[in-house]
């Protein structure tokens, strides 16, 4: 019988059980999960958020490979304008396997209120550097690093990244580093 599992990955943490380099931290490392489980999608090390994992290579293939949407919020550097939004709206070129790749239209809006996310292990910046302002932006997509490559084609890099939904899947009120099972994917 497959197993399934909803996790909160935190910050500086990889997507995957085994890494060759040493001082990176793998997901074993907060839960002791079955044998054969795999994530399904990635976050990279410097995001944070919701990521799914299970027992089943089916499960992983049919939400990886289908229209499945992906919603995360991004803190970006400076005051995200409307003209921006609508270009992350509309698709962006970024550079994807050393091509140049239109993205497919996102829904993207800005977040009004800061999104009450725990701290982060490291710090990201101060009110010194200017200000910065949330977006949600939502994929049926996920290129490497496409969140991050899509924010800065428009201006607006990004600080922190937190997926807060996979499908009907939401991120809730979940502490980093927890672990939920789930009855199906």
């Amino acid at each position: 019988m497959h197993r399934h599992f909803k996790l909160h990955k935190p910050y500086g943490y990889v997507s995957q059980f085994v890494c060759p380099v040493k001082r990176k931290k793998v997901l074993g490392e907060l839960y002791d999960f079955p044998q054969g489980t795999m994530a399904i999608g990635r976050l990279d090390e410097d995001s944070e958020g919701l990521l799914l994992l299970t027992t089943d290579g089916a499960v992983s293939y049919r939400i990886c490979s289908s229209k499945t949407e992906k919603e995360y919020y991004a803190q970006v550097d400076g005051i995200v304008t409307e003209e921006a939004i609508e270009k992350l709206q509309n698709g962006v070129s970024i550079s994807y396997q050393g091509e140049i790749y239109i993205t497919k239209p996102a829904k993207a809006f800005r977040i009004t209120e800061v999104p009450n996310f725990p701290e982060r292990g490291k710090r990201i910046r101060d009110e010194r550097h200017g200000p910065s302002s949330w977006v949600s932006i939502t994929l049926t997509e996920g290129k490497f690093r496409q969140v991050r490559k899509m924010t800065a084609a428009v201006g607006f890099p990004t600080l922190r990244l937190v997926r807060i939904r996979i499908g009907e899947i939401y991120l809730a009120e979940m502490p980093s580093g927890s672990v939920e099972e789930l009855m199906d994917l």
